[in-house]
C-alpha cells in the first residue's frame, strides 16, 4: 500500500488516499470527537470496495467502480491505522469504532466478514465496536445470515448495524439509491433475527433533504421500537448532492424538528447527528477526496 494524498486535522479528522493496486485507490479515515481524549473514543473507517456500483445520489464513493478488496487490502487499511498511534497493536481506547462505511456498500465484499472474524486475533482492542453501514442490497441474504452468526459468537452487545433508509416513500428511495434492495419489511424482518437482549438498538438513517418524504407512522408500523431506534443526519454538501440539488433539511443552527418530535412520540430513541463543520472543509465526507485527487491526477496527465 502507498499513501498517496493525506489531508485533515489530527484533533478532528484525517483523511488517507492510498494506492492498493496499480491505479486502484481508497480513501480511509480515522477521526476524533473534541468532546473525547482519544483514549476514550477512536473512529476509524475504511473503504470496502475500490469505488461503489450502488451509486446513491448523494454519494461521491460512485463516482467510480473497480471492484472489491481482498482481505489482505482491507487489513493493509486497519493496520495502517493502528500500528501508527499504537505500535504494539494494543488499542487502549473505551470505545474504539471500526466502520465499514467508507467508500463502497460493505454486503457487496464477502471479504468483509472475513475481516470481522479474524480481527479479535490479531489486535488487543476490548473496547471494539465493529459497524456496518448498508443500504440492504438485493440477493445479498447470504451476508447477512453469516454477519448474524460472526455478530452472535464474537461481538454480542458490540456490534453496531445501520440500514440507510432516506426515504420511506418507494420512488424516492429507489432514486436515491438506484440499486435493488430489500424493502423496509425485509429490513425490519432481518432486523428482527439479528438483534438479541443486550445488543445494541439497529440503526435507521435518515438523510433528510428538503423534499425528503418520511412518513412515521409507516416506520412505526413495521419496525420494533424496542430493536430499532433512529438517526437523523443533514445531507452532506458532495459533489453529487449538489448535482442532484439535493438540499439538506438539518442544519446546525437548529435542534428541534419536527419530525424528530414524531419519531420520539412513537416511541423511538432518536439522534440528530451532526459531523463537524470542519469537516466539509476537510472533505472527509464519502469519496469527496478522493475524486479531487483523481481529477488533480488526470490535469497533470493532461
Amino acid at each position: 500500500m502507498t499513501i498517496k494524498a493525506k489531508t485533515g486535522k489530527t484533533d478532528l479528522a484525517t483523511v488517507y488516499i492510498a494506492e492498493l493496486e496499480k491505479n486502484k485507490y481508497v480513501e480511509f479515515v480515522e477521526s476524533l470527537e473534541p468532546t473525547y481524549p482519544k483514549n476514550k473514543k477512536w473512529v476509524i473507517i475504511i473503504s470496502t470496495l475500490f469505488g461503489c456500483p450502488v451509486k446513491c445520489r448523494f454519494c461521491d464513493s460512485g463516482g467510480f467502480y473497480k471492484g472489491k478488496l481482498s482481505t489482505e487490502q482491507l487489513f493493509e487499511q486497519i493496520n495502517y491505522l493502528i500500528t501508527n498511534s499504537f505500535p504494539d497493536k494494543k488499542v487502549k481506547v473505551e470505545k474504539f469504532k471500526l466502520q465499514f462505511a467508507r467508500m463502497g456498500e460493505p454486503a457487496l465484499n464477502s471479504n468483509v466478514l472475513d475481516v470481522l472474524k479474524q480481527l479479535p486475533e490479531l489486535y488487543d482492542a476490548p473496547g471494539l465496536i465493529p459497524s456496518i453501514s448498508t443500504v440492504a442490497p438485493f440477493r445479498c441474504e447470504k451476508f447477512f445470515s453469516e454477519l448474524k452468526e460472526i455478530k452472535d459468537y464474537l461481538y454480542k452487545e458490540r456490534f453496531q448495524l445501520q440500514f440507510s433508509v432516506h426515504s420511506t416513500d418507494d420512488d424516492q428511495r429507489n432514486w436515491l439509491i438506484p440499486v435493488k434492495k430489500w424493502s423496509l419489511k425485509e429490513i425490519a424482518d432481518f432486523g428482527n433475527s439479528f438483534h438479541k437482549k443486550g445488543d445494541r438498538k439497529i440503526t435507521l438513517n435518515f438523510a433528510i433533504a428538503q423534499d425528503s418524504i418520511v412518513e412515521v407512522k409507516k416506520i412505526s408500523n413495521i419496525f420494533d421500537t424496542k430493536k430499532f431506534f433512529i438517526k437523523i443526519t443533514p445531507v452532506n454538501p458532495t459533489f453529487k448532492s449538489k448535482e442532484n440539488n439535493i438540499n439538506s433539511l438539518i442544519n446546525v443552527n437548529k435542534k428541534n424538528y419536527d419530525i424528530i418530535n414524531q419519531f420520539k412520540s412513537a416511541g423511538f430513541d432518536v439522534l440528530l447527528s451532526f459531523g463537524e463543520i470542519e469537516e466539509n472543509n476537510i472533505g472527509s465526507n464519502c469519496g469527496q477526496h478522493i475524486l479531487n485527487f483523481l481529477k488533480q491526477q488526470k490535469e497533470l496527465e493532461d
